[in-house]
């Protein structure tokens, strides 16, 4: 994601030609674009965006539990020594 943002910024300084980044090559210019399909492509392949999304899922799960079980008077208590 920080690639595409940086692509855009880089892009619309470039088409305005705005500061020194009018002066650089439309190759530096979009390749931070070329860089945001790699990661997407390194990341699906290799089942990082999965693990993300079932990490969120299961932390979104425990929180619904542990509200559940703090409105039925449940919550966990620390054990005493």
């Amino acid at each position: 994601m920080y690639f595409l943002g940086i692509g855009i910024v880089l892009l619309l300084l470039k088409y305005l030609e705005i500061g020194p980044v009018a002066t650089f090559s439309w190759w530096l210019v979009l390749s931070p674009f070329a860089l945001a399909v790699a990661w997407w492509t390194y990341a699906d392949a290799s089942g990082y965006t999965k693990r993300k999304a079932v990490e969120k899922e299961n932390a979104k799960k425990q929180a619904r539990i542990d509200k559940q079980r703090e409105n039925l008077g449940m919550a966990a208590t620390k054990k005493r020594r």
